[in-house]
C-alpha cells in the first residue's frame, strides 16, 4: 500500500487514491462539499487533550510517543485498518501547516507497522 501525505489546501490529484482527512476538527475555510474526501477519520486523529497539549508545548517527540500510544489502545484504529484493505493508494490529509510535524507521519508509520491484513 502506498501512503501519501498532503495538506487539505493542496489541489486534488487523480493519483491521490482513497482520500482520508485525519484531523479531528474540520479545516477552516473549506466547505464540506468543496473538499473531496472518501473518509473523515476523526476517530483515529489525536484526542482533543493531546492536540491541545501539543499546541501549547510544541514538543513533537512527546506528541509522537503519546499519539502512537493512543492509536495502540484505540478500538477505532483496528476498524480503520480494516477499511484500508481494498485500497492500493491512500492519501492522508491535514490542515496543519507543517505536515512533517503533524499527526500524519505518525499515523502513516502506525499503518505501515500494522498493515491491513488482506484475505
Amino acid at each position: 500500500m502506498k501512503i501519501q501525505l498532503k495538506r487539505v489546501y493542496e489541489a486534488e490529484s487523480p493519483d491521490d487514491g482513497f482520500r482520508i482527512l485525519a484531523d479531528r476538527l474540520w479545516p477552516r475555510g473549506i466547505k464540506k462539499e468543496a473538499l473531496h474526501l472518501d473518509f473523515w477519520a476523526k476517530e483515529v486523529a489525536p484526542s482533543t487533550a493531546l492536540r491541545k497539549r501539543y499546541h501549547q508545548d510544541g514538543k513533537f517527540e512527546d506528541f509522537k510517543a503519546d499519539y502512537t500510544q493512543e492509536l495502540l489502545v484505540n478500538p477505532a484504529f483496528a476498524s480503520f485498518l480494516e477499511m484500508l484493505k481494498p485500497h492500493k493508494v491512500i492519501t492522508l490529509l491535514t490542515a496543519s501547516k507543517l505536515i512533517e510535524k503533524s499527526a500524519l507521519p505518525i499515523l502513516k508509520e502506525a499503518i505501515s507497522k500494522n498493515p491491513p491484513k488482506t484475505s
